[in-house]
């Protein structure tokens, strides 16, 4: 696993990625002087989802910048619900991550607030989540 900075949260939902998702098309309400950035050195996720060498129009120089769904998985670890709420329905809007997306909050299944991080995805995908966490015992 490499170490790598990066743009996360809603400075990353804020960009366009490679994936067939939403995001959130705000980018000219949010301050871009000093961006939200991470190092994915000891993350959960490594690396995944992190486009490199990106150019974005509101922010000076090339970036390493989380893709949609690695933006949310990072808001959830940081805790940051009100943020991310409306995450399936408004920036990811598409359901073919779904599957993706539980394997990888299921990692935060060991962290402290794991129920906060259940009611919130129960409350995103209903009983999506609901039937993924009873066939995988969480």
């Amino acid at each position: 696993m490499s170490n790598m900075k990066y743009l996360t949260g809603i400075h990353a939902l804020n960009t366009t990625c490679n994936l067939n998702t939403f995001g959130d098309w705000h980018s000219t309400a949010i301050q871009w002087e000093h961006p939200h950035e991470n190092e994915s050195t000891n993350s959960l996720w490594g690396d995944y989802g992190i486009e490199t060498d990106r150019t974005i129009p509101f922010c000076k120089g090339v970036h390493n910048v989380a893709n949609h769904i690695r933006a949310c998985l990072d808001m959830l670890l940081f805790r940051q619900f009100s943020l991310l709420q409306g995450m399936r329905k408004d920036f990811i809007g598409v359901e073919e991550y779904d599957n993706l997306i539980f394997d990888k909050v299921s990692k935060l299944k060991k962290m402290s607030y794991w129920n906060e991080v259940d009611a919130f995805m129960e409350k995103e995908y209903l009983m999506k989540w609901v039937n993924y966490r009873k066939r995988n015992d969480l």
